[in-house]
């Protein structure tokens, strides 16, 4: 991973682009600049501020570790910590920008359909030029949520039917699940700043909405770990005095997931630093009197509300 000064120091993005990329309000900026000195951008004659990328860079650094929980002017101290001795924190982005996506041709929800039909025939060929197609148009929160989870609901329909055998059920999960560990694989892996634990509850073996939350979070530039399908309680609790983390993120697509579930976030608050346990799924989604038993916080039911919830969490210890 290279470090932040390894990135260009010429002035040449306003403030509105640096919010763009950072997604931290110029109101914001502007106060760091005043109480912290913590960059200082060029200022031109008319008065706009223009900074570079590795001004940039440093607002990523900084702002991983405010939504981590930590206080401004804590992430400020361990900067000047890290220069007093001559060196730079590492980058948390080691790739460009994405390049601005083409026109799609047709809607994401038709890629769902094209994408079931290439998996109930077992063509794995054909759905992977299906999935890469969709990365050209689409960034990854609408693949998701358009493609692949309605292509999902497309071949459990199917299978419920009996139109396809549950063999063709499962290697079509298999081939998705794939291609979902291959982008978590070339994603940056962060491993500073709050850990939150992504996997399934006990007994749960639908997966694919947990993986696809803990690629959005790696992509995010979260310190996460995908624990996987069926987790007990037990277990869950001693990785959690181990690892410590923040946040326990658990799918629950099921009673008996959820029953077993059941008394879970109090034995957490027994743990060191009292981690918070969030869940999500289909069955909780369904059954408000579940998520009252449960206790713990619901993130809601898609994944764009995952994320907001999990954010506001982290910095703020409220959804």
């Amino acid at each position: 991973m290279s470090t932040i000064d390894g990135y260009p120091s010429e002035p040449e993005f306003t403030i509105k682009a640096v919010q763009h990329r950072t997604g931290i309000k110029p109101v914001t900026l502007r106060a760091w600049e005043r109480r912290y000195n913590l960059l200082e951008p060029v200022r031109l004659p008319n008065g706009y501020r223009l900074y570079s990328e590795r001004d940039i860079q440093l607002l990523l650094w900084v702002q991983r570790r405010v939504d981590s929980g930590i206080s401004i002017s804590q992430v400020v101290q361990q900067f000047n910590q890290i220069r007093e001795k001559g060196v730079w924190p590492e980058s948390i982005q080691t790739f460009s920008p994405a390049k601005p996506r083409k026109q799609a041709p047709r809607p994401a929800r038709h890629y769902a359909e094209l994408m079931f039909g290439a998996l109930v025939s077992h063509n794995e060929e054909r759905a992977a030029m299906i999935f890469e197609e969709t990365q050209l148009y689409f960034d990854l929160l609408t693949i998701f949520q358009e493609v692949v989870q309605p292509c999902l609901e497309l071949l459990d329909e199917a299978w419920f039917v009996g139109d396809i055998r549950i063999t063709t059920r499962h290697h079509a999960s298999t081939v998705l699940k794939g291609r979902l560990a291959g982008i978590m694989q070339g994603l940056p892996i962060i491993k500073e700043g709050a850990l939150i634990l992504v996997g399934c509850g006990p007994e749960e073996m639908e997966e694919m909405d947990a993986m696809m939350l803990a690629v959005l979070l790696r992509q995010s530039n979260y310190h996460v770990e995908y624990l996987g399908q069926d987790l007990p309680t037990e277990d869950l609790i001693d990785y959690a005095k181990i690892s410590r983390p923040k946040l326990l993120c658990l799918a629950i697509n099921s009673e008996p997931t959820a029953f077993l579930l059941n008394g879970f976030s109090k034995q957490l608050n027994s743990v060191r630093g009292k981690p918070k346990f969030a869940y999500f799924g289909k069955y909780v989604s369904q059954e408000e009197s579940a998520r009252e038993e449960l206790g713990g916080v619901y993130l809601g039911e898609t994944l764009k509300t995952n994320l907001e919830r999990i954010r506001r969490l982290l910095t703020m210890g409220v959804v």
